[in-house]
């Protein structure tokens, strides 16, 4: 959860954090208080937060717009039990929203379970506020849905496992700063990742 709210944080990507909000907690102290929370509920091991993304056309959102949409965004997602910090991402051609959710909800201790109903829901959430400001959403796109499973045999296509593998790891660089934040990126498409003295190398292995 550190690294992930580092790399959101990160001054070159969030204009020195002029844009970085918080909900249900500040967002400076956000690791302090999602830390506090989970410690309040005896829920401090598993998932202990999630890393979520919202990308706009380019040159279609300021950066007060995109910070606006993703704050609304937020909040109708998991604003009513969920401490969140939202922090749009500036250094790209198209701006971004990232999103950092506490697992653990401070009023019930109940965790968020991110299951595939909720990555519809947040699409669903997300495109509707998107429209509320007059901006485009890509109403064509291809969304998995059913069950976990049937996410990977549509990424496969037509790709050998090695050749999807690849793609992965290029696009998880790309998207990275240092080698934790590369790790976080990977668990977010699924990976598992395993390096102790049971491997001789660094190992990445896909649910299926």
């Amino acid at each position: 959860m550190y690294a992930a709210l580092q790399y959101v944080f990160n001054d070159k990507k969030s204009d020195k954090r002029m844009h970085v909000s918080g909900i249900n907690c500040n967002a400076k102290r956000a690791y302090e208080r999602m830390t506090a929370t989970k410690k309040r509920f005896g829920k401090t091991g598993g998932n202990v937060a999630y890393h979520g993304y919202q990308s706009f056309q380019t040159g279609e959102v300021t950066p007060e717009e995109a910070h606006k949409i993703g704050l609304e965004t937020a909040r109708r997602m998991w604003g009513k039990k969920y401490e969140i910090v939202v922090p749009p991402h500036l250094n790209t051609d198209n701006l971004h929203n990232h999103f950092v959710v506490n697992s653990v909800s401070f009023k019930t201790g109940r965790k968020f379970e991110n299951h595939i109903s909720d990555h519809h829901k947040l699409h669903e959430i997300s495109d509707a506020v998107c429209l509320e400001y007059g901006k485009s959403v890509l109403k064509e796109a291809e969304f998995y849905g059913g069950a976990k499973k049937d996410y990977w045999p549509k990424q496969i296509g037509g790709m050998s496992h090695r050749e999807l593998l690849k793609a992965d790891i290029d696009t998880a660089l790309a998207q990275s700063t240092n080698f934790k934040a590369f790790e976080l990126r990977l668990k977010d498409m699924g990976y598992e990742i395993q390096r102790d003295e049971s491997f001789a190398h660094y190992s990445v292995k896909a649910p299926s």
